[in-house]
């Protein structure tokens, strides 16, 4: 009996390790660099170069320096999921199962998680669960967590404030001189160009922090071509304002705050990473590291507006505030925002009557999240273009998830 236990102990772990393997080869894997055992690139080719592009997006922080959030102790277990769910989508006139994704797009790793429970989870590239993937922009919605942590911790008076009062050295500057609110709805109105083609503001933003640090960097954009408050324009140097507001407030490093307020009570099975810049501040908006399954588990967090095990982590009215579009004025609601989406605090707002919302990164990074139906899909990627609108990555993964949502609801 004994035996016949840890036979089908294993057959049932080689099973699932079957299952994590798509059987079809992943696509362009010559081209990310399959033959050199997908490599790590440097510091002047990771974010370009689609060479390096696998192995930089699951080990950047081998690239540049890091700080850590250390795991919890004990990790937020999933629910037993009763066996893999068949889960399916309509694309291009054409019924599609969700390892047919995988061999359409440049994927890496594919997470479905419904009441807590795994119902799919697929690595392509050679890459495994213990893998820490990029989060590019999705951490611009960590950051805004912490935000409304200190501001339930009473460090932020009022998100009406202007940053100045928090950052006196950005006191008469444009970035100073806005709203918290403002800056996490990415409309100060301050002229700011990101189309990453190396050549934009952002690429201008991220080179001169680098060289003077971010306060500096702040302050050499000062052109505000619109009232704050008025229309949404992403621009990343507006989750740095934020960051540089959270260091000042908080006295410490966002991971060191966020480790025992998020990332250990949401029960984190590994240590994620946030590289840093030469302040000591970390990136904030992107190259927050972590693997799948955490990822995961924050979504299940945001699906359960903010709670884990009974205990609010997040403040949920902030969250609500954060991710539900009827609570933000009419620009930044959906399809006025943008063709599509809206946004919150950091948080982009699908349309639709149910509140539903996501974590979005360049290159195809994302967590989707549907309180309503705990339902929660993470993708991580090494897409060919950063904006992923320009190929048919976006609309095939917005099929995807419809599709999943309509499997349990409606849309």
């Amino acid at each position: 009996m004994h035996q016949a236990r840890n036979f089908l102990a294993c057959f049932l772990a080689c099973f699932l390790v079957v299952l994590a393997v798509p059987a079809f080869a992943a696509p362009d894997e010559e081209l990310l660099g399959k033959d050199k055992g997908y490599p790590v690139g440097t510091r002047a080719n990771w974010f370009f170069d689609e060479g390096v592009r696998v192995g930089s997006f699951s080990r950047v922080d081998e690239i540049f320096p890091y700080n850590r959030l250390g795991k919890a102790e004990s990790p937020l277990p999933f629910a037993a999921a009763g066996g893999e769910t068949k889960l399916g989508y309509r694309f291009e006139n054409q019924s599609w199962t969700l390892d047919d994704f995988l061999s359409h797009q440049r994927v890496t790793g594919l997470l479905v998680i419904k009441d807590g429970a795994v119902l799919f989870e697929r690595y392509q590239y050679d890459r495994k669960p213990a893998d820490r993937f990029i989060s590019h922009s999705m951490a611009k919605s960590i950051v805004s967590l912490a935000v409304g942590m200190a501001l339930a911790e009473g460090r932020i008076a009022s998100l009406d404030d202007l940053v100045s009062k928090y950052v006196p050295r950005l006191a008469g500057s444009s970035y100073g001189e806005t709203t918290i609110r403002n800056a996490l709805r990415m409309s100060s109105g301050v002229r700011f160009s990101e189309i990453y083609d190396g050549k934009d503001d952002v690429t201008r933003f991220v080179i001169a922090r680098r060289r003077d640090g971010s306060i500096s960097a702040l302050r050499e954009f000062e052109t505000r071509e619109a009232e704050q408050g008025t229309r949404f324009h992403y621009a990343s140097s507006e989750t740095v304002l934020l960051a540089v507001l959270l260091r000042e407030v908080t006295g410490t490093t966002l991971s060191q705050y966020l480790t025992t307020r998020l990332w250990q009570p949401m029960g984190a099975e590994a240590d994620a990473t946030w590289t840093t810049t030469t302040d000591g501040t970390e990136a904030a908006l992107g190259n927050f590291n972590a693997t799948l399954r955490d990822y995961g588990r924050l979504g299940m967090l945001l699906a359960n507006d903010g709670a884990v095990g009974g205990k609010q982590i997040v403040p949920k009215d902030y969250l609500l505030d954060a991710t539900d579009w009827r609570r933000q004025p009419p620009a930044f609601a959906p399809r006025k925002a943008t063709n599509y989406f809206g946004y919150g605090y950091q948080f982009w707002l699908f349309p639709g009557e149910k509140r539903r919302f996501a974590l979005l990164g360049v290159y195809g990074q994302s967590i989707f999240v549907d309180p309503e139906l705990k339902l929660v899909m993470v993708v991580t990627a090494a897409a060919k273009n950063a904006n992923v609108g320009k190929e048919s990555f976006a609309f095939e993964r917005g099929a995807v998830w419809r599709g999943i949502v309509d499997t349990y609801g409606s849309w």
